[in-house]
């Protein structure tokens, strides 16, 4: 049974998702938080391990909600909540280590399937997505190729081999497992322990943030 603490400052918002979850038999409400500072209590009372994370929240936002949580070492994985064309700060939560995001308009069976995925470790709920959340919001990042002389090297490449730094980079670009398994001629439960070596070699604490990684070390650019 997964269980997910439901976080948005808008009742009505929060009683269409607590029904669709009762609906599922796998799937269970832990609690429920209107605000950022409630929901980091909830959280370290509750211990759920999904939080779906409304970013635009009076008092202590999602974003910084969402750092708390992470910060403080807690199991719970975060879903951020967003409408995309408006929020601009779903890249920012994604920053403070929230495991993805899902789509506040998205149908019942794709938020119910996000969750799943993220619950089961496969942070990355629509890469193509995420590749465009990134690329949109991506602008501040260092400029510079990886082969830059000018650039020191990222240390947390450096133990990495050159088939993972190559899985990695198409992990940045938004690929799913099947499409790197095809594309490298590798079986996908290979492909599943390369990612997990790079995580574990990275200290990234899931997908999306070995997509952040990617980015930060500039294997991959924003278009």
């Amino acid at each position: 049974m997964t269980t997910v603490l439901i976080v948005d400052d808008q009742p009505m918002q929060r009683f269409g998702f607590r029904m669709l979850l009762e609906s599922q038999d796998d799937l269970s409400v832990a609690g429920e938080a209107s605000g950022g500072s409630e929901a980091v209590r909830e959280v370290d009372r509750l211990h759920p391990d999904i939080v779906l994370m409304d970013i635009r929240m009076p008092g202590l936002d999602g974003i910084e909600a969402t750092r708390r949580i992470v910060a403080a070492g807690a199991r719970t994985r975060v879903l951020i909540l967003t409408t995309f064309d408006l929020d601009e700060y779903a890249y920012a939560g994604l920053r403070a280590g929230a495991s993805g995001f899902l789509i506040k308009d998205a149908q019942p069976e794709e938020l119910l399937a996000g969750i799943r995925a993220v619950a089961s470790g496969d942070a990355v709920v629509a890469p193509s997505l995420t590749r465009r959340l990134l690329d949109t919001y991506a602008g501040h990042l260092p400029t510079g190729r990886p082969d830059d002389d000018t650039l020191t090297p990222d240390p947390r490449l450096t133990s990495l081999t050159e088939r993972e730094r190559e899985i990695l980079t198409v992990v940045g670009q938004g690929w799913t497992n099947l499409e790197i398994a095809a594309r490298f001629h590798l079986a996908e439960s290979t492909v599943k322990t390369h990612v997990g070596r790079i995580l574990a070699k990275t200290g990234a604490r899931d997908r999306v943030q070995a997509v952040i990684l990617a980015y930060d070390c500039r294997l991959v650019t924003p278009n």
